[in-house]
């Protein structure tokens, strides 16, 4: 071979080089300018942080959103506390809201409380393969719900023992209960 002939393969791949190099600097350069910059989640509590911090020189924040409460009479109330400018005596200590107690078996879980008229389903899930099928969501002395897969039905019979839910689950095999 050549030497012509050699000197000109390697020009060839030194070009080649130097326009794959060039090339992806390039290309580097616009996915900076073009992909936004990695953002980072925040948490409600941090974006209340951040939305006060800005607005502390601008006007009076709002209070901050309270819990929503759950009452036996309505299921979800918003609790709003009014503010006045008169001083005002304490609120007296709200009474105890009913805590779900979770109650499984081998078809479903279910979450589960006692009211004042008895058991009260305040959900239920079934297990996977299983549908809810029959439900007697309450309150009433004994709430229940059955879970079905095929031709096997888990029944959850709940009621409430010095105001702590309680189940007995029965299995039943067969077409319909």
């Amino acid at each position: 071979m050549s030497a012509r002939f050699l000197a000109g393969v390697g020009a060839w791949l030194l070009g080649a080089g130097a326009a794959t190099g060039v090339s992806l600097l390039a290309v580097s350069a616009l996915g900076q300018g073009l992909a936004p910059a990695p953002s980072q989640q925040l948490t409600e509590n941090a974006v209340s942080r951040a939305l006060a911090s800005e607005a502390v020189g601008a006007t009076p924040s709002p209070p901050a959103p309270q819990p929503v409460v759950r009452t036996s009479a309505t299921p979800l109330v918003p609790h709003v506390k009014k503010h006045s400018a008169a001083p005002s005596v304490p609120p007296a200590a709200p009474a105890p809201q009913p805590t779900d107690t979770a109650l499984t078996s081998i078809g479903g879980t279910v979450m589960a409380d006692c009211q004042a008229a008895g058991a009260y389903l305040a959900s239920w899930s079934p297990a996977q393969g299983y549908e809810a099928t029959t439900v007697i969501r309450g309150p009433a002395a004994t709430a229940k719900v059955t879970f079905t897969i095929s031709r096997k039905h888990v029944t959850m019979a709940i009621a409430c023992s010095g105001g702590t839910p309680s189940t007995a689950t029965t299995v039943t095999y067969g077409r319909d209960e």
